[in-house]
């Protein structure tokens, strides 16, 4: 909920004459923090173990999020943003463990996976419909206290985590970063690292800056801006809880390149209406929100796939290189983004999205061209 809120952050800042580039780099905030604690929590989650860590990182956000409301200056979006990331960052790595700790199986990494990424993308939906209908009702000015429902969540979640039994790897002594980074250090790692980061590129494109897209380009209000993401939201959690039920039946480099070629149709149509019919068509704003159907499965198979090649003593390890290209290839995606919308060349938003599918498409194609080999 917290770490997907930027969209929303983003529409409301976008008012208060702060600059599209200002919101751009709000995002890196968010995303560096989260590459450059990875490594480092990594050793932190294999001496405390996964449970107290996500305890901790709870904590933390709920802490912050309590403090949100209460604070004005923007340089404060940026700390706050900072401390959410390290504690995503930590968060991922453990529920990540946890999976590779008691599941083996590639398919049903990959049903695993889908059903906790479509829960994700539950929290999207609420936060976005949720304070869609604030910032849209005549308690607009209020939207910022909305964050303490979220901090309430985290005290909900911590005490429910806290009472029930986690299967954890025992904890290991601490070796050094380097040594065990060289055991990755091969091109297939290294093409499913690129992969990962323009997945996650392609959907940062989506999920922050789409709600301005709509706004501003579309002419739509704030509160239909904010429910593109909250259609693009169920879309993806469809698109993962039914990838979940069937995925055992597929073989998942099929599957994978399957939903690219249908999001790149999606895309071309898009484009076509944009450039051939009109720039500012309403049947834009149906279209773009489907995508997630076939959008969001490609980072749990992706990651599923690859995951399960890995020995569970370093599964912490290889999930913090993901949680880095992720972050990172979330940060670099919001920059162009942010220069797009400074420039007022939203015209190319649709042919922007359609050149990173295409780029995706092709090393993703390269990626299992190569471990098929193998």
């Amino acid at each position: 909920m917290v770490l997907n809120c930027m969209g929303l952050v983003i529409l409301q800042l976008s008012e208060e004459k702060i600059t599209y580039g200002e919101l751009g780099l709000l995002e890196s905030f968010k995303d560096l923090p989260i590459a450059f604690i990875s490594l480092f929590a990594v050793s932190f989650i294999n001496k405390t173990g996964p449970k107290k860590a996500l305890i901790l990182a709870l904590a933390i956000v709920g802490f912050c999020c309590c403090l949100l409301p209460f604070v004005k200056v923007f340089w404060f979006y940026k700390l706050w943003f900072a401390i959410i990331g390290a504690c995503f960052a930590i968060g991922k790595i453990c529920v990540f463990g946890i999976i590779r700790n008691n599941i083996s199986d590639e398919k049903s990494l990959a049903k695993t996976m889908n059903n906790v990424e479509a829960s994700f993308m539950i929290g999207i939906f609420v936060v976005n419909t949720g304070f869609g209908w604030v910032i849209s009702s005549q308690y607009s000015e209020f939207w910022k206290f909305g964050f303490l429902l979220i901090a309430l969540l985290s005290v909900l979640t911590i005490f429910l985590l806290s009472k029930i039994e986690i299967v954890e790897s025992k904890p290991m002594e601490s070796k050094s970063i380097l040594s065990e980074l060289s055991g990755f250090t091969t091109p297939a790692v290294a093409l499913f690292l690129g992969v990962v980061f323009f997945i996650v590129f392609v959907e940062q494109g989506f999920n922050s800056w789409l709600p301005s897209f709509y706004k501003n380009h579309l002419k739509v209000n704030s509160f239909f801006a904010l429910q593109a993401t909250s259609f693009l939201s169920i879309f993806s959690y469809a698109g993962r809880t039914v990838t979940a039920n069937i995925i055992k039946k597929f073989s998942l480099p099929r599957y994978y390149i399957t939903c690219m070629v249908l999001i790149i149709t999606l895309l071309f149509m898009i484009v076509g209406i944009q450039y051939f019919d009109s720039e500012d068509s309403r049947f834009l704003l149906f279209l773009f929100p489907v995508i997630g159907l076939f959008l969001s499965p490609l980072y749990p198979v992706i990651n599923s796939r690859m995951i399960a090649q890995v020995d569970k003593d370093k599964i912490n390890l290889f999930t913090s290189l993901i949680v880095i290209f992720s972050s990172l290839g979330s940060s670099v995606s919001s920059i162009i983004m942010a220069v797009l919308f400074e420039k007022q060349l939203l015209n190319y938003y649709p042919l922007y999205i359609l050149s990173s599918v295409i780029l995706l498409f092709v090393i993703s194609f390269i990626y299992f061209t190569v471990t098929n080999r193998k």
